[in-house]
């Protein structure tokens, strides 16, 4: 893909995810406390559960704590697995497995999905188990890759599964990345007894591939305001076109793209902000529908494509397209072309949609050929 190459370098090639400041610093100073808290915690626990997301399996890694984690027992959680490509997940698991890594792609909302993240985990603590009258589980992962849902479902289940008398805590779950701030245990199992611990997300003071920052950007473990939403739709723009995701949209959107008229049968109002279904059903007329904002969203991004002379391997072109593409969404979003922040909201709208899996599943690392890490 040199056209998504060229691009990150002549558009986007400004930006530093490092420590130090430069044009991006990302790296708070709870993080670098928290990171050593959560190394000398690792000494102590039997067995580490490393929850990545499963869109960017590889880098949603914190390679800062690798070598640590590398002498455990260890189960690679691939969360967000709803969000996820099915037809390359696969590959992914497969990939883990060739290397003798246990994986399994979970959804942390999920009772069905967690139960067999815990079976592994208490197959792996078997030969342990006979021998230790307490076991730490330690949950570790980047920002917003959904450590604090997964514990809360741990708990969901074991209040069905095992007689625990002391009061159980639900972790702090929250939308933006870096919540859990603090190491808390969870007992969550008795004879023996079991605890979780729940880390805070950490990420490592700095990255060298800027197509690593804006993965990590674009799933949320980095925070928009950090990187900026316009960038981050700009790239997510950029790998759509290179892979020619778009002109996959014609045979989902033919009621839009024929001019076939579409009426849901039941409406229900939505917030684009945060895409949560309202209560209120208020007229028609009165409302935006996120279903109908997906299919403009589509249809204006297969439109532009469809129609576009430039080669997208091409960096100066592909630039060129994700400015018609700008102004298509503007329109399909609705937005006031007098409105001063138009790109701003366009970008903010469009990251929702993507974030949310409204525009399809992704996975947006390549599987590789080298062993993980």
């Amino acid at each position: 893909m040199a056209g998504l190459k060229g691009f990150l370098k002549k558009g986007l090639g400004e930006m530093e995810f490092n420590a130090g400041g430069g044009v991006i610093n990302w790296f708070p100073g709870h993080m670098a406390a928290a990171t050593r808290a959560i190394r000398s915690r690792l000494k102590l626990s039997d067995l580490v559960i490393e929850v990545r997301d499963a869109r960017i399996p590889l880098s949603s890694v914190n390679s800062d704590l690798q070598p640590h984690l590398s002498s455990k027992r260890r189960v690679i959680a691939l969360n967000k697995k709803d969000l996820a490509n099915p037809n390359i997940m696969h590959k992914w698991v497969n990939y883990f497995e060739t290397s003798k890594q246990d994986c399994i792609p979970i959804n942390a909302h999920s009772k069905s999905s967690v139960t067999k993240l815990l079976e592994l985990v208490e197959f792996k603590l078997k030969e342990v188990i006979s021998k230790e009258p307490t076991l730490l589980v330690m949950v570790v992962g980047v920002p917003n890759v959904g450590k604090s849902a997964l514990i809360n479902s741990i708990h969901q289940i074991a209040r069905s599964r095992f007689t625990v008398q002391e009061k159980m805590k639900r972790a702090t779950v929250g939308p933006l990345p870096g919540v859990t701030q603090d190491i808390a245990g969870f007992k969550i199992a008795n004879k023996p007894s079991i605890y979780v611990l729940d880390t805070p997300g950490v990420l490592v003071p700095s990255i060298a591939d800027i197509e690593t920052g804006l993965k990590l950007a674009l799933a949320g473990s980095v925070k928009d305001s950090v990187v900026g939403e316009e960038r981050i739709a700009q790239y997510l723009l950029a790998v759509l076109d290179t892979r020619g995701t778009p002109l996959h949209w014609k045979h989902l959107n033919n009621r839009r793209i024929d001019g076939i008229a579409y009426e849901a049968e039941e409406y229900h109002r939505y917030d684009l902000k945060n895409l949560k279904q309202r209560r209120s059903l208020p007229n028609r007329s009165d409302l935006v529908y996120v279903e109908d904002i997906v299919v403009e969203v589509q249809h204006a991004l297969y439109s532009t494509l469809a129609e576009f002379n430039g080669n997208v391997q091409d960096e100066s072109d592909l630039e060129n397209l994700i400015d018609q593409q700008f102004g298509a969404l503007q329109k399909a979003l609705k937005i006031p072309n007098k409105a001063s922040e138009a790109r701003l909201m366009v970008s903010k709208k469009f990251l929702t949609l993507f974030r949310a899996g409204k525009l399809g599943p992704f996975i947006l690392d390549d599987v590789p050929e080298a062993k993980p890490v």
